[in-house]
């Protein structure tokens, strides 16, 4: 499927992941719909008067704005997410009604190809809400968009992000860092912008055949490890204390009393489970891309914490 002067619409198109993609799509010389609930955003951070970009307001919740979003779309891409629920807004709400209601209305619209952000882990059984979720999403996505298309990212990294920033911030304030366990869940960091070039080359693909692909970075490391590694890049020596997950479990069920809680018992969870790409699965070498390692854009990110 040839990119040039195709129309994608990206849902979510003005977040983390979303904008990347926005990014490289237009490069490709794409006419691109932006898909939010926040359009204003999306043209502060992406530039209001480029003519291949048009803002659309639009919620994944609501059937009507959804159809009129892709009305006309050569492809799609669904990057909407939630990591924390808030009231009606949860994760069955988001990565599955609102993940299937998507797919329905692509193939309605005749959307050609459809391109659905999931996550590495992904799984219909885990005991994990947010992880159960996820898995359910694919499933009811490939049931409403038989030919489907599904990339799962590792955590993700880049400039502005929710994990290495947050990282290096408290690295920063907390001399004494309390580590999650010992620190041994396996992680597989990719660059954001790897993603989202992995995305846009999925929708290139001549191959119509529904694949799932799982993008990971080029280096496993322990959590530990990419904490020590962190904490040097920033000339920091923090001591590092193990806390039993049982601890942290309580310490989530606590904060989630408050309004915006910094800890939820679902990220709790998360930490006890490895985010490693299967070999077995197609990723990023099957695209043509290699990807960048945490070293190449950590003293970048670091720089720009201050």
């Amino acid at each position: 499927m040839a990119a040039n002067g195709r129309t994608v619409t990206v849902f979510g198109g003005t977040g983390f992941l979303g904008r990347r993609i926005v990014r490289h799509l237009r490069d490709r010389e794409c006419l691109v719909r932006i898909a939010s609930r926040h359009p204003d955003r999306g043209r502060s951070q992406l530039g209001p008067d480029d003519p291949q970009l048009r803002f659309v307001q639009a919620d994944i919740h609501d059937e009507r704005s959804v159809a009129e979003a892709l009305a006309g779309a050569d492809a799609a891409v669904n990057t909407v997410s939630l990591y924390v629920e808030h009231g009606q807004e949860t994760f069955h709400s988001v990565h599955v009604e609102s993940a299937q209601r998507v797919a329905a209305q692509a193939l309605r619209a005749g959307v050609e190809r459809l391109v659905h952000v999931s996550g590495i882990g992904a799984d219909p059984a885990s005991r994990s809400r947010y992880i159960r979720a996820r898995g359910e999403g694919e499933r009811v996505v490939r049931a409403a968009f038989a030919d489907a298309q599904i990339i799962r990212p590792a955590v993700m990294f880049g400039p502005d992000d929710a994990f290495l920033t947050t990282l290096v911030t408290l690295l920063r304030r907390l001399p004494i860092y309390p580590m999650f366990d010992r620190g041994a869940m396996k992680l597989q960091p990719a660059y954001v912008d790897d993603v989202a070039e992995a995305t846009v080359r999925i929708i290139q693909r001549a191959e119509t055949q529904p694949s799932i692909f799982e993008c990971g970075g080029p280096r496993v490391y322990s959590y530990a490890e990419l904490v020590g590694l962190v904490a040097r890049q920033a000339g920091l020596t923090p001591i590092l204390i193990p806390i039993p997950l049982a601890i942290w479990h309580v310490l989530a069920r606590v904060s989630e009393i408050l309004p915006s809680p910094p800890l939820t018992r679902n990220q709790v969870e998360l930490m006890q489970i490895d985010t490693v790409s299967s070999p077995e699965m197609p990723g990023f070498a099957e695209l043509g891309i290699s990807p960048q390692p945490v070293e190449a854009v950590l003293q970048e990110m670091v720089s720009r914490c201050g």
